[in-house]
């Protein structure tokens, strides 16, 4: 799997017009599942991003995590992570994971995050989205959860 974290004051995803899910202060995960992963990738991921230490402490050093400064987190799903350039200048995106499988991976992200933090909103799958955020720092640290 997948994702790409950025520390954030806030952020939103919006379909058609309308808000579906919005933060505060804390994370943005863009995600992207790659065939062959599992249940056990998914839940890797969103373990080691629950206990990233990127928020500052009373002493101005990374050191805390988004459990210990209960800050939101945002899940939006995101084929285009898997990009591959090597072929030219048009992408390809046969590294991502199919609809189904995406989908899936996408879900139980989604239940096992909420099954472990309080505050955790998301996007919608397949749907064309509009994400906007106010990256703190900025912060932005890329993972990749090998099968």
């Amino acid at each position: 799997m997948i994702g790409l974290v950025q520390r954030v004051k806030q952020a939103r995803v919006d379909v058609a017009g309308q808000t579906i899910g919005a933060i505060g202060p804390g994370l943005l995960l863009l995600v992207c599942a790659e065939p062959g992963d599992g249940e056990a990738q998914a839940e890797k991921l969103i373990a080691k991003l629950l206990k990233l230490r990127i928020f500052s402490d009373a002493a101005g050093k990374m050191n805390l995590s988004l459990q210990d400064v209960d800050g939101g987190l945002l899940i939006v799903s995101q084929f285009t992570l898997a990009a591959d350039l090597a072929g030219g200048n048009r992408p390809s995106f046969s590294g991502a994971a199919g609809p189904e499988l995406g989908r899936k991976l996408y879900e139980h992200c989604l239940t096992f995050a909420r099954a472990r933090h309080g505050l955790v909103q998301s996007g919608e799958f397949g749907a064309d989205m509009q994400v906007s955020l106010v990256n703190d720092g900025p912060v932005t640290i890329p993972m990749r959860i090998i099968n």
